[in-house]
């Protein structure tokens, strides 16, 4: 499905970023896979080429223009190009709007927004030049509906949304797609934490009746990344069960 392609997924040492990573691998691409946790990488990395797939790491911190250019550079430098960019990092810092902190606004926001930012610029001129390549941003269904004590966190997905829609109409004529996922509530490491009785409220929430799995958003993101998705542009899937329509 991805044979030949390159794919940058950032937020890749874990949870939805480490399911795609796989993911991807297992289909044909070439991964390069970013994260500010080395070791974490190197583990992903092993299993991968365990597994018959060819992956690069390359550690740094998305926020970080240098860091996001060399994410780029070296998926070219080693691969040759970069057809795909998923940009998934992201971090929460939550808490009511009165009591939120400079710096937790300022986080939330440089990693999850500006990053996004960042990397989608230093790949869309590789990708102008090859008239190629697909941008899947990782939203959030909170960027779309909103949630108490989590005004930074939402207010970075949102932002993604608007990014993801005016580079759509940026790139479009460089045959250069962009578009968003917008994941609901999924079985990760931050929901594994949650007392059983906020899992049993947050199901309560969606029609489908659990919490989503990773390879639930990995799927999505697959698609969006295949040439089965070449006339999509500028596009906001929801993968929430249910939780907004």
């Amino acid at each position: 499905m991805l044979e030949g392609k390159v794919a940058a997924i950032t937020g890749a040492s874990r949870g939805i970023g480490r399911d795609m990573a796989l993911m991807f691998a297992s289909r044909g691409a070439k991964v390069v896979v970013s994260a500010r946790n080395e070791e974490a990488l190197g583990t992903l990395v092993d299993e991968i080429k365990a597994s018959g797939g060819e992956a690069l790491a390359v550690a740094g911190d998305v926020s970080v223009a240098e860091d996001a250019n060399t994410l780029v550079e070296s998926a070219v430098a080693t691969f040759g190009r970069l057809d795909i960019l998923v940009n998934n990092a992201g971090v929460t810092r939550d808490g009511l709007l009165l009591r939120m902190k400079d710096e937790d606004w300022d986080t939330v926001i440089d990693i999850n927004l500006k990053g996004a930012f960042l990397c989608t610029r230093a790949a869309a001129k590789v990708m102008s030049k090859q008239k190629a390549g697909r941008i899947i941003n990782i939203s959030s269904v909170v960027g779309e509906m909103g949630n108490a004590g989590q005004a930074n966190y939402c207010a970075s997905k949102a932002g993604l949304l608007g990014l993801t829609k005016s580079v759509a109409r940026e790139l479009a004529r460089r045959n250069v797609t962009v578009n968003a996922v917008t994941p609901g509530f999924i079985v990760t490491e931050m929901t594994d934490e949650l007392p059983e009785k906020n899992k049993q409220e947050l199901t309560a929430q969606i029609p489908l009746g659990r919490l989503g799995q990773p390879e639930d958003i990995a799927h999505a993101v697959l698609f969006l990344a295949s040439d089965q998705a070449v006339y999509i542009t500028g596009q906001v899937l929801g993968v929430n069960g249910g939780m907004y329509m």
